[in-house]
């Protein structure tokens, strides 16, 4: 009998893991589905064509001036700016982007390289029954769950653990963690798990193992930030959209407007910076998407209005591989001033940060020490003591000004907006700020509807929700073995071009190569950058980006 008894239960539990594990590979199968027809869907019902061969600047500086008006004119080159570029060309609507210096240049490029719905943002919506940051969670996740699938060879999920001192934190955080997957629904990445001491030593021997009671291992997404922002740049240049970097707007013009008798904003007077050329770019509206300056350009249109803008200093160390797992990341729940601090890999090393430190508007934000110390602090009070944190580990160092704002229509001028805003001048000025990388394109969206509304513009609904990036199409996750077998390239180099370039590394890599040759397996990987870096002048000739 009890042998009966042990197999019956055997195999419910059985049955039951069965069971699970066919009603996941259904849900990512559906998950995979419906991407897919997401794609199908946004590629059809565009109005605009496609172009295979990119302009040169040169062509996108002649379109800037000898278009007679554009319909929408965005100002600033960052994610949110390129976001609102791709969105307003795939509207059908005639779309001009300039950026004073590169695409992705400033904040857009130091960031933590994470795409994620905000776990600590969750934390707080439960604690304090806050709906709105409930929904803020619930938009970011769905936006990363997008972002992942139209750029697969910038991002992809990544692990994350949670180590745990104090047994009652175990069911604490196991519960909010859960929750953040339920938040996610359907579009969960993978579902969070708990490890136990002894695993958790095993994929992060480096952990303090003093009071160490176990770890939770969650997922969130991870991009390379600076290529996505010109991925999305490239993409609506490839429908049509004339941008140029190194343009900067000198100040705004304007118009009377015949029916209310108030200026209007109607373009903006811009300068070449490599040139020193001037010239009128005019449109029926400008937005302003300039993040820590966003006031800068405010007050071009209006002196007096008041800054909105409370630019905050996150600051990002890199410090050698060894420091973390290659494929899984620390989150730091609890710092010492309440600000969540991760340790991540990327590219054989591991970035540490961030801080949120009051700073001014800079063009080139330095980070202090003071911050690089906090950070190494910090990272110390989470690794074994046999683990030595030293200043000279510190390889490299990053400051981003995160654009804090404050909603300017709002009763309350204090209050920080968690989240982003839009608002539109008397002069028809609109200005998107705040928010976060993860939820550019839905602060893209957000923007042209407000834009299309407040100018009377004739446009399409957005097209964006699974529209590929540049890049995307053609990408396999074996795709550098072809590059392997074709150019007789080194394994690293063929990844770092796939996952670069996606589906155009083969451009770059046929732009590269000796003439007539090809080049020998054994070649130095130093030559190689230096014709890839020659090819990329070739190829997008407009783009003065860092290889």
């Amino acid at each position: 009998m009890a042998f009966r008894r042990a197999l019956k239960r055997t195999a419910l539990v059985g049955g039951g893991a069965v069971a699970t594990a066919f009603g996941l590979s259904q849900l990512i199968e559906y998950r995979k589905t419906q991407a897919r027809l997401a794609h199908v869907a946004a590629e059809a019902e565009l109005k605009v064509p496609f172009v295979d061969e990119l302009p040169s600047r040169q062509a996108q500086l002649a379109a800037l001036t000898n278009t007679e008006e554009f319909d929408v004119l965005v100002v600033g080159g960052g994610a949110t700016g390129a976001g609102c570029a791709l969105d307003a060309v795939t509207r059908n609507l005639k779309t001009a982007l300039v950026e004073r210096s590169d695409f992705s240049s400033g904040t857009s490029s130091r960031s933590t390289k994470l795409i994620h719905g905000g776990v600590r943002y969750l934390q707080k919506a439960i604690m304090k029954l806050d709906y709105e940051q409930y929904m803020m969670v619930k938009e970011a996740l769905h936006e990363r769950a997008n972002l992942l699938e139209i750029a697969p060879h910038l991002s992809a999920p990544l692990p994350i653990m949670l180590p745990v001192y104090k047994w009652w934190q175990l069911p604490y955080y196991w519960a909010g963690i859960k929750m953040y997957d339920l938040v996610a629904g359907i579009q969960c990445l993978k579902s969070s798990y708990v490890l136990s001491k002894t695993k958790a030593l095993e994929l992060f021997p480096m952990l303090k193992k003093d009071k160490l009671v176990g770890a939770i291992v969650y997922y969130d997404g991870q991009h390379n930030d600076a290529r996505m922002n010109l991925a999305i740049a490239l993409s609506a240049a490839r429908y049509g959209a004339a941008i140029a970097n190194y343009t900067e707007v000198i100040h705004l013009l304007k118009k009377k407007d015949p029916q209310s008798g108030r200026e209007k904003v109607c373009g903006a007077r811009c300068r070449d910076v490599i040139t020193g050329q001037e010239f009128d770019v005019r449109a029926k509206c400008v937005i302003n998407a300039t993040g820590p300056f966003t006031d800068a350009l405010r007050k071009m249109d209006n002196q007096e209005a008041s800054n909105i803008c409370q630019p905050s200093a996150g600051v990002h160390i890199v410090i050698p591989g060894y420091y973390s797992p290659d494929n899984m990341g620390l989150l730091d729940p609890a710092t010492s001033d309440g600000r969540v601090i991760f340790f991540l890999p990327w590219e054989n090393m591991t970035i540490a940060g961030t801080t949120d430190t009051p700073t001014s508007v800079t063009a080139h934000p330095i980070p202090g020490e003071d911050d690089i110390n906090f950070i190494l602090t910090e990272v110390r009070n989470y690794l074994s003591p046999d683990v030595e944190v030293r200043r000279g580990d510190v390889l490299a160092a990053w400051s981003g000004i995160r654009p804090l704002v404050t909603d300017p229509s709002s009763k309350d001028t204090q209050s920080i907006c968690r989240n982003h805003i839009v608002s539109i001048s008397d002069s028809g000025l609109v200005t998107i700020a705040g928010g976060k990388w993860t939820t550019y394109r839905s602060m893209a969206e957000e923007t042209l509807d407000a834009t299309i509304k407040a100018h009377g513009l004739s446009a399409d609904s957005c097209k964006t929700v699974g529209l590929m990036l540049e890049g995307a199409k053609g990408w396999t996750p074996t795709l550098y073995i072809r590059l392997v077998q074709d150019y007789g390239l080194e394994k690293e180099v063929a990844q770092h071009l796939a996952s670069t370039y996606g589906g155009r590394a083969f451009d770059v890599a046929k732009m590269a190569q000796v003439t007539g040759q090809r080049w020998p397996i054994v070649g130095k990987r130093l030559v190689l950058k230096r014709r890839v870096l020659m090819g990329l002048l070739v190829l997008f000739p407009w783009l003065l980006h860092k290889a």
